[in-house]
């Protein structure tokens, strides 16, 4: 609803002095043990900046643009001389080299400012992240002294390959049928690093200290295969066989969820008939995994938690080289459909899907978006992930032995047929 001028100056007025009021408390707050000599600033100076702010831009308004311009700024300087001569003097009292008060006070000066200028929503969301901002401190210290230097130089590559190679790369068709094209192909690339860059935060923050079972689950983000043959090479703990047991089954159920992630962001087409088969064999793989976690938590076997997937949490290299398998299977798919029909295209999501599940299923995305039918893509998906599943079966065998192969073998093709039986009645 439109409001008149004077009611629409109050309330951007009212939404200055909030954002002075919410930044100065948790301002006070943090310093609530200290003097009021010893306080460099507090929630009457914020609420008081944050007004002024509004004031000052409402006189700017009525100056006229230069003038008013010229006002603001003036106002601005005077704000920043005392925040600067605040500063030197709680220096002197407390020590406190820090600029992180005076920078917040200026802050809200301009956020009051932005809300008198016709932007309230945007000014009052800007506050609670600032005030959020102050408020993380000493969890952002803690955090940053956990950190290794890979994980600070992966979160750098990781921005600079979506932030600024991205944009910069040719959103056309090119190659045999026009079917490469460096934009997509590299936003895929992104979309698969930022996932297993986000697993791999959670399992650093939560991972070990929850154990195997949280492990698990978040590995799967990363790469179920990965984290299958980590729980594996476990296998020889007999104690652990059914948390094992369970953990696999989750992190290999989940890989289904993950394809369908990855699905409906590419092509969200595709869902309706791809969702009933995968989320089938997830529904089965849980159920296996439940009862087996279940058997586990009544015996008295210790936890155990799984060393992460990842050393690293991204490289360019490693991204380069998904980036090009990416880019082979494209070429493949469209071949395969070209030279032999359908036929080619399920032995190319067969062949790929016994070393990753996230090329092919965005490959085919992708040409569904073109001339390859629907039907066939979700075929040729539902097929990989059968083959990566299979070949995950293998290695639980392979490594982990008998005793942890046996129990999830059930479950496992048990899961598999039903998702095809939902498969061929669709």
């Amino acid at each position: 609803m439109h409001l008149p001028d004077e009611l629409s100056h109050f309330f951007n007025l009212a939404v200055a002095l909030g954002i002075g009021l919410l930044v100065g408390a948790e301002r006070g707050w943090r310093e609530r043990a200290e003097d009021d000599a010893r306080q460099s600033a507090g929630i009457r100076t914020f609420s008081i900046a944050g007004l002024l702010g509004g004031v000052a831009v409402l006189l700017a308004q009525g100056l006229g643009p230069q003038l008013g311009a010229a006002a603001w700024a003036a106002v601005l300087l005077v704000v920043g001389i005392l925040a600067l001569a605040g500063y030197v003097a709680h220096c002197r009292i407390t020590g406190d080299v820090g600029l992180t008060t005076e920078l917040a006070l200026l802050t809200t000066f301009a956020l009051g400012s932005l809300a008198m200028a016709g932007m309230p929503l945007l000014a009052a969301g800007c506050a609670v992240v600032l005030a959020i901002l102050l408020s993380l401190k000493e969890r952002l210290h803690q955090a940053l002294q956990r950190m290794e230097a890979s994980e600070l130089t992966g979160a750098f590559k990781l921005l600079f390959i979506s932030l600024v190679v991205l944009p910069v790369l040719p959103n056309e068709g090119y190659g045999p049928w026009q079917v490469l094209n460096p934009y997509t192909i590299w936003w895929m690339v992104v979309l698969i690093a930022a996932l297993g860059f986000a697993a791999y935060v959670a399992i650093r923050v939560a991972g070990e200290r929850y154990g195997l079972m949280l492990t698990a689950v978040l590995g799967s983000i990363v790469s179920s295969t990965a984290i299958t043959l980590t729980l594996s090479k476990m296998g020889e703990r007999r104690e652990l066989r059914w948390v094992l047991a369970a953990g696999l089954l989750v992190a290999s159920g989940l890989m289904f969820v993950r394809m369908l992630l990855a699905v409906a962001v590419i092509n969200h087409g595709l869902l309706p008939a791809l969702a009933l088969p995968l989320l089938a064999c997830t529904a089965v793989y849980i159920a296996g995994g439940l009862v087996f976690w279940l058997r586990a938590s009544r015996s008295s076997a210790p936890q155990a938690a799984a060393q992460a997937p990842l050393n690293n949490p991204f490289e360019l290299w490693p991204a380069l080289r998904f980036a090009a398998l990416l880019t082979l299977i494209l070429l493949l798919v469209q071949a395969g459909r070209h030279y032999l029909g359908d036929a080619g295209v399920y032995v190319v999501a067969l062949l790929a899907g016994l070393t990753d599940v996230d090329a092919i299923t965005l490959s085919l995305s992708r040409s569904a978006l073109g001339n390859l039918d629907a039907a066939v893509a979700v075929r040729g998906i539902f097929l990989a992930a059968v083959s990566n599943s299979l070949v995950k079966l293998g290695l639980v065998g392979v490594v982990g032995g008998r005793a942890l192969f046996l129990p999830i073998l059930p479950v496992v093709l048990g899961g598999l047929a039903l998702g095809s039986a939902c498969l061929l009645w669709l």
